[in-house]
């Protein structure tokens, strides 16, 4: 039997990853969080072989609590899920200690299967993730929309980018919630900072 820990922030999406991973007959969920902080001490509590954990977390993100985990537990194999098929996320994952690297729609199959290839001592990344990643996967983001981006890095407020583009406030708005919801954030200055990470944008703050 194949021993996971699985770190993802959405309960609903976790509560429904570990029903479907242990009904697999080879794959147990031994712990399971919401909080990156709580990776380290349940994976020393509950010794699992694999480590399902989603790159965007509250407390400590996905590849900080991959770092740690490793200097603490080198024998847990590490999968990291994330919605942003983007080298430069991928390469500071591997450089974490992770083995494996999945895109968060991949079908569940996928899913499980990645974690048997880990614990077997293989490598995993997902093939389309690791295309987009070698071929330089255009940003997501319209032109217009990564000017609001580097605007909001600036700290400028919506109705300074309002005046800076020649748009109305409404407008300006507009274009916040869609790259919010493109990037999966949380806020503003949470999309500013998975854009620069993900290399859609530069930073303009000394990133």
């Amino acid at each position: 039997m194949i021993r996971v820990l699985l770190a993802e922030d959405h309960g609903i999406v976790r509560g429904a990853l570990v029903a479907l991973l242990n009904l697999t007959g080879d794959i147990e969920v031994v712990a399971e969080t919401g909080n990156g902080d709580e990776v380290v001490p349940l994976a020393l509590a509950a010794t699992p072989d694999v480590a399902v954990i989603d790159i965007e977390m509250p407390g400590q993100d996905g590849i900080e609590s991959t770092r740690r985990l490793r200097e603490a537990l080198p024998t847990c194999q590490v999968l990291i899920l994330t919605a942003l098929a983007h080298t430069r996320l991928l390469k500071r994952a591997v450089e974490a200690g992770a083995a494996g690297f999945l895109l968060k729609d991949a079908p569940t199959e996928r899913l499980a299967e990645s974690i048997r290839r880990l614990a077997a001592g293989e490598s995993v990344i997902d093939a389309s993730l690791a295309l987009a990643a070698m071929t330089g996967t255009a940003t997501p983001l319209t032109d217009r929309e990564s000017a609001v981006l580097r605007l909001i890095d600036t700290g400028a407020s919506t109705g300074e980018i309002a005046e800076t583009l020649h748009l109305s406030a409404a407008t300006v708005r507009n274009y916040i919630s869609s790259v919010i919801t493109k990037a999966g954030a949380r806020n503003r200055t949470d999309a500013v900072r998975i854009a620069v990470e993900a290399g859609w944008i530069e930073g303009t703050r000394g990133r």
